[in-house]
């Protein structure tokens, strides 16, 4: 569980093994030990790499099916947008039934719909007030 945790989280922000072991602290091998499931990470490395991923301890442990990002003080730069396919193997349920790869699909689509209809909403709003100031 843990090292496809840790695949998913690294690809996901499109770090090389190299740049992840060397933000940690770590030789490449250690690192690349924890994916392939030849090395188990101490507890002190399992929450450096919550803090690195910006995740929780409990979510590379496989006790939770959920990232959890945390939302302090970090740059734009930084930040990471995570797209449900940068997770495959991530399990999404509806009152506890897991949605099927169509409903997965048709979920996005109501998303994007309803966000293009706020946005239609927006710049009609816009519309009506520069034309009840005018």
């Amino acid at each position: 569980m843990i090292l496809n945790r840790l695949t998913a989280l690294r690809k996901g922000k499109r770090w090389s093994l190299q740049y992840t072991a060397d933000r940690l602290g770590i030789a490449k091998s250690t690192y690349a030990g924890y994916e392939s499931g030849h090395r188990r990470p101490s507890l002190e490395t399992i929450n450096l790499l919550a803090g690195l991923y910006e995740t929780s301890t409990d979510y590379i442990l496989g006790r939770v099916d959920y990232p959890v990002f945390q939302s302090g003080n970090v740059s734009t730069e930084s930040n990471q947008i995570m797209e449900l396919t940068d997770f495959p193997n991530m399990e999404l349920a509806v009152d506890g039934t897991s949605l099927s790869e169509e409903e997965m699909i048709q979920f996005i689509a109501f998303i994007r719909s309803k966000r293009e209809l706020e946005v239609n909403r927006n710049k009609q709003n816009e519309a009506t007030r520069h034309c009840a100031e005018i």
